[in-house]
């Protein structure tokens, strides 16, 4: 049953120190969970907790989030035990809250679901279990069952850096039923009427980015890292004067102002040490198992069906962001 076992700390703990001596002088940054707090809201996918959702217990759910997170404190205590030098940071999937109203209640709504996320990077950064917490588990009769050792793990191994995802924000309220759905979001929440989507209903918001980076720095002065973020899209492939390619405008603007927006945290003093892309190659969509959700500078001839030979071509934005990259960013303010 996944996390849901505590079995699984032991197993964890033989493939990290496996892996973490294998590439102990190749490697100095590393994750210890991707998307860590999606455990909530995919338990089968980022937990591997095989019972049905409708029959999974809030108890059941919060104890293997507990598994996971002494887990990822002992790969953090193996880690700079194998190289001192290592780096190691915890990945949640951030997502920005913003209140649909002003209305106090609202505004309480949107805390609160910000509190589920902010309990994995809590925990990771800060060593304990945050004290939001206490009323949110007593209210649902959740009773954390901790091994010897656990608090102590877990408050003397914390991570070097926060790192994350971010690919949209989304709107909570105190009456969700009155408004609409965020239709296509990751963690739910509600459309929010400022917003474009994508084709697949995630809603764009570059400034959001900046808001995490400054929540997130604020709340932990750690160093950051953006290890994913993109934009999911139907391309087409054309031909160019080089031969085919796609001409991807559309994710062009899509980086370009979430990069802005990155430039502007690190204006308004953010330590960031990096930002990654989802992704360099067109593969499989995690989210909906479809190869016509493109994320990449590369497009790959292959289809939904398994049809198609596989050959790459460059994308427009290809050689775009390599020019972001050569120019330190300078692209980015370009007509």
């Amino acid at each position: 049953n996944g996390w849901a076992n505590r079995d699984l700390i032991g197993f964890y703990e033989r493939y990290v120190r496996t892996v973490f001596t294998r590439y102990k002088d190749k490697v100095n940054y590393w994750l210890t969970f991707n998307e860590i707090n999606s455990v909530l809201h995919a338990p089968f996918m980022s937990g591997g907790i095989a019972t049905p959702v409708e029959e999974l217990s809030k108890q059941d759910l919060y104890q293997a989030v507990h598994h996971e997170l002494v887990a990822s404190a002992l790969a953090t205590k193996i880690g700079h035990e194998i190289n001192p030098d290592f780096k190691i940071g915890c990945m949640v999937l951030a997502m920005p809250t913003y209140p649909m109203t002003p209305k106090p209640e609202d505004v309480l709504a949107a805390h609160a679901f910000e509190n589920q996320n902010y309990l994995f990077s809590d925990i990771h950064a800060r060593g304990k279990y945050p004290a939001y917490m206490n009323r949110f588990f007593k209210e649902n009769g959740i009773k954390i069952q901790f091994a010897p050792g656990d608090k102590v793990l877990m408050a003397e191994h914390t991570v070097d850096f926060i790192s994350f995802s971010y690919y949209m924000s989304v709107v909570a309220a105190h009456d969700p039923e009155s408004y609409s759905s965020g239709r296509g979001n990751v963690l739910g929440g509600l459309q929010n009427p400022y917003l474009t989507a994508s084709e697949w209903g995630w809603q764009v918001d570059p400034i959001g980015l900046r808001l995490v980076l400054n929540a997130f720095y604020d709340r932990y002065q750690l160093p950051l890292f953006i290890v994913e973020n993109g934009l999911g899209a139907k391309d087409v492939l054309v031909d160019g004067p080089d031969g085919p390619t796609v001409e991807d405008d559309y994710r062009i603007d899509y980086l370009k102002r979430h990069l802005q927006q990155v430039g502007e945290a690190i204006e308004d003093g953010v330590e960031l040490w990096g930002y990654t892309t989802w992704g360099c190659i067109d593969l499989v969509s995690a989210s909906t198992a479809q190869m016509s959700k493109r994320y990449g500078f590369i497009y790959v001839d292959r289809n939904d069906d398994g049809t198609g030979t596989l050959a790459r071509y460059k994308k427009k934005s290809f050689d775009w962001y390599k020019e972001v990259i050569a120019t330190n960013g300078g692209k980015l303010y370009e007509d």
